[in-house]
């Protein structure tokens, strides 16, 4: 009987917390070509059309910064330090 009981349990492994998520966030500068912008952004995220890549670039120009991408820690980390090794800023924060 004791089997049965520990079977009618929820089992505890349903319950899955989510990893939390980041943003990863490109900042304006004044010496990168919107090209090389573009270019970048989407050899970097995989599946990122041109024309997202372009709204990405004309909002950190026109605002200073935007929105990259959303995600795990470590693939923020990973496209964070991708942009930056072509000579992008960007910065990464945890998506509150």
């Amino acid at each position: 009987m004791m089997a049965t009981e520990v079977l009618n349990k929820p089992s505890n492994s349903t319950i899955r917390k989510h990893a939390p998520r980041y943003r990863v966030l490109l900042h304006n500068d004044d010496f990168n070509s919107m090209e090389h912008v573009v270019q970048t952004l989407i050899q970097t995220v995989a599946g990122m059309t041109q024309p997202q890549a372009v709204d990405i670039m004309m909002e950190a120009h026109f605002n200073g910064m935007s929105l990259v991408i959303t995600c795990e820690l470590e693939h923020a980390e990973f496209y964070c330090e991708t942009l930056r090794s072509h000579g992008l800023s960007s910065t990464i924060e945890p998506d509150e």
